[in-house]
């Protein structure tokens, strides 16, 4: 499926608001990868179809999780906050024809992040915070660290800033974020 068909096809499954925000991940995406090397046609996907599960009904999710016989955790199950991102991995197969591996992986892991990302998981998972409308009390700092070539440490930041803000909610944790966080500050030291 081309580019063009993607974007009509997932105006049928987003409302207009996740629309333009994938849209910017997109772009975002693209333009991080001309400074990480990344291959910017692998990111304009991922970062377009990161969220086409994002709405779906939870009588969606019980017959995704059937049809793809998908295992989520316990922290993923009735919470599409989270499972989206691993129920998305297998519909952009299904819906957009999107076999690359790469990219099923980088939408998969643009929730929480994973140990040992791969550079289109990197690129996915920080273009989807600092896309050019999100608005939040420390984006300015991630972008710049972002565009000045320092991904690591926007990423450690925002694993750090995601595990903060779940603690302060009285929440859990997922551990592929902690995972995520401690592998990059253990390459660090």
């Amino acid at each position: 499926m081309k580019y063009e068909q993607m974007k009509e096809k997932l105006k049928e499954m987003l409302p207009e608001r996740r629309l333009q925000h994938s849209f910017n991940v997109s772009k975002c995406a693209v333009e991080l990868s001309k400074i990480y090397g990344c291959d910017e046609n692998k990111a304009k996907i991922a970062g377009l179809l990161h969220d086409c599960a994002k709405y779906f009904t939870d009588e969606q999710v019980e017959d995704c999780i059937k049809k793809f016989n998908i295992k989520l955790d316990h922290l993923e199950e009735n919470n599409i906050a989270l499972s989206h991102s691993v129920i998305g991995s297998y519909i952009v197969k299904e819906v957009f024809n999107v076999e690359d591996k790469e990219i099923t992986d980088a939408i998969k892991y643009h929730t929480t992040g994973k140990e040992n990302m791969s550079l289109l998981e990197k690129v996915i998972y920080i273009a989807d915070l600092i896309e050019e409308d999100r608005n939040f009390s420390g984006v300015k700092e991630l972008r710049d660290l972002t565009y000045e070539g320092k991904l690591e440490e926007a990423l450690l930041m925002s694993f750090n800033n995601t595990i903060k803000f779940v603690i302060d909610n009285n929440q859990l944790i997922h551990s592929r974020t902690v995972k995520a966080r401690n592998y990059i500050l253990s390459k660090s030291m």
